[in-house]
C-alpha cells in the first residue's frame, strides 16, 4: 500500500462537513430531514439573517447571509431554529475524533472543516480508500454528510472539497490546474474574497488561469505580498503545512486512550478516568491555562460514540477536580454496556490570572489555608519576574508522537484520537 503514496510530496484531505448547523439539527431531529431548514440570528425579528440553511431550502433560492424576510419571502415553508452552539460544538467534537483516528496530523479552520495529513497513513488502505471511509464513518456514527477533497496540499485539497457537493470526494492533482482549475472565475479561488476579486477585475485578470499567468511585480504592486502567494496557488502550488497547533478559535486541551480491550467494570473505566485527568491535568499546567468546560467522550465496543460536557462554575486545572467532573458526567451519562474508548477534554481554556474563582463555604477555608504561599509568590515575581517561580506541573514534558492501537493519544483544540477501520484498494495512482 506504501507505493500508493508519493515518495517526496504530501497527501492532504480537507473534510468539509455540509450546511452544518441545519444537519446536525437533523440528525438531532429526523422528522427535520428532507424540509426546507434554516438557522437564523434573531428568529422572531425582521431584520434576523440566515446563518446556513439545507440544501432543500437551498433548491428555493435561499442563501447563507440572506435577510429573513427575504428567505421566507423565497420559501413561505421555511422551518427557522435559533442556532444551538453547544449542539454544534458536540458534534464538531466527534467530527475531529473520527479524523483523529486516520493521523495525528489534523488542522482545523473551523468548527465544521479541517485538513488531515496521510501521508504516513497508508496502513489504513489507499489515500481515496481513507477518504471515503471517514466520509461513511462520519455519516453512519454522527448522521452527518461531508465533502472531502483529495490533493498534494491544502489549497488543492480545499479546492477539490468544494467541488460536489453534498456528500463528493474529489481527488485533485497538480497535472489537473490547467484544465479544472484555470477555467474558473477567479472569485471562486480559495482565498479570493471580494475586494481582491474587484481589484483582480480591474488588471483584466477574470480567471484563475490568468492569474496564474499574470505578471509578478503587477498583483505585489495591487495587493502587496499576498499577489505573489495567490499566483503560487492559482498554478497549484502551496507549501504550508498541516499544523495541528494553529487553531486559534476552538481550543481544548485533552487526552483520549483506546482500551486494549473492550472493559464494562465500572471500576476499571473510573481508574482510566484518573488516568486521563492527571495527563490533562498536567498539560493544563504545562501550557499555564486552566479549562472553564470539561467534557468526556464515551465509544462504546459498537463505535457508537457520545460526547458530554459541563460548564464550570470556577475555571480549574488540578487532576482531582478534572476527575471528580469526568466522574459525575460519565456516571450520569454511560449506559452500562461495554466501552471501547474514554477521553476528557477542556475547552474554554483561560490564563490563571484571568480566572475568578466564586468561593463557597466549603472551599473557603481550603483556600484561605494557601493565601500565605500565594502572596510569598506575587512578591517574588513582582520583584523578579513572573517566570522567576512556578507550579512544578508546568514543567512536566509530554512528547507528542504518531497515535498506536491500545495507547494512550493525545489531542488539542476538541480533537479526540482512537482507533479505525480499512477498505480495498483502488483508483488512487500519484495523487502528487
Amino acid at each position: 500500500m506504501k507505493q500508493m503514496y508519493p515518495k517526496n510530496g504530501r497527501v492532504i484531505l480537507h473534510v468539509d462537513m455540509n450546511s452544518f448547523y441545519a444537519s446536525v439539527e437533523m440528525a438531532y431531529d429526523p422528522l427535520l430531514k428532507g424540509k426546507p431548514l434554516a438557522i437564523a440570528g434573531n428568529p422572531e425579528e425582521r431584520r434576523g439573517i440566515i446563518v446556513t440553511c439545507s440544501y432543500e431550502a437551498r433548491s428555493f433560492g435561499v442563501k447563507t447571509t440572506m435577510p429573513l424576510w427575504e428567505a421566507k419571502k423565497l420559501c413561505p415553508q421555511l422551518i427557522i431554529m435559533k442556532p444551538n452552539f453547544e449542539r454544534y460544538r458536540t458534534a464538531s467534537m466527534g467530527m475531529f475524533d473520527i479524523l483523529h483516528e486516520y493521523s495525528s496530523l489534523v488542522e482545523p479552520v473551523s468548527i465544521d472543516e479541517g485538513y488531515v495529513d496521510i501521508t504516513d497513513s497508508y496502513e489504513f488502505g489507499s489515500p481515496i480508500e481513507i477518504a471515503e471511509t471517514i466520509q461513511k464513518q462520519i455519516f453512519q456514527q454522527l448522521d452527518l454528510p461531508c465533502s472531502i477533497g483529495v490533493a498534494p496540499n491544502k489549497f488543492l485539497a480545499k479546492m477539490a472539497s468544494d467541488m460536489k457537493k453534498p456528500m463528493g470526494i474529489t481527488v485533485l492533482r497538480k497535472r489537473d490546474v490547467p484544465h479544472i482549475l484555470w477555467p474558473m472565475q477567479v472569485e471562486e479561488m480559495h482565498g479570493v474574497g471580494k475586494k481582491t476579486g474587484e481589484k483582480l477585475r480591474n488588471l483584466k485578470i477574470t480567471t484563475i488561469g490568468e492569474l496564474a499567468k499574470a505578471d509578478e511585480i503587477i498583483l505585489k504592486a495591487a495587493l502587496g505580498i499576498n499577489g505573489p502567494r495567490l499566483k503560487q496557488k492559482a498554478n497549484g502550488y502551496d507549501l504550508t503545512k498541516v499544523d495541528p497547533e494553529s487553531a486559534s478559535e476552538f481550543k481544548s486541551v485533552g487526552n483520549s486512550t483506546t482500551l486494549p480491550r473492550d472493559v464494562s467494570n465500572q471500576r476499571e473505566l473510573l481508574q482510566v478516568f484518573e488516568k486521563l485527568a492527571a495527563q490533562v491535568s498536567s498539560r493544563l499546567k504545562r501550557k499555564k491555562v486552566m479549562t472553564a468546560s470539561l467534557g468526556i467522550t464515551i465509544r462504546y465496543k459498537d463505535r457508537k460514540t457520545i460526547t458530554r460536557s459541563r460548564k464550570l462554575k470556577n475555571p480549574i486545572q488540578q487532576d482531582e477536580e478534572i476527575y471528580k467532573i469526568s466522574k459525575e458526567l460519565f456516571i450520569k451519562h454511560w449506559n452500562g454496556n461495554a466501552v471501547r474508548l474514554l477521553g476528557i477534554t477542556g475547552a474554554d481554556l483561560v490564563e490563571p490570572d484571568q480566572a475568578v474563582k466564586q468561593l463557597d463555604l466549603f472551599s473557603f477555608e481550603k483556600d484561605a489555608e494557601k493565601e500565605p504561599l500565594f502572596q510569598t509568590m506575587d512578591l517574588l515575581r513582582k520583584k523578579y519576574g513572573s517566570k522567576i517561580i512556578d507550579n512544578a506541573g508546568a514543567f512536566s514534558e509530554m512528547k507528542m508522537t504518531r497515535p498506536k492501537i491500545g495507547t494512550d493519544t493525545s489531542f488539542n483544540k476538541d480533537f479526540l484520537q482512537s482507533r479505525s477501520g480499512r477498505k480495498n484498494k483502488k483508483e488512487n495512482d500519484d495523487i502528487s
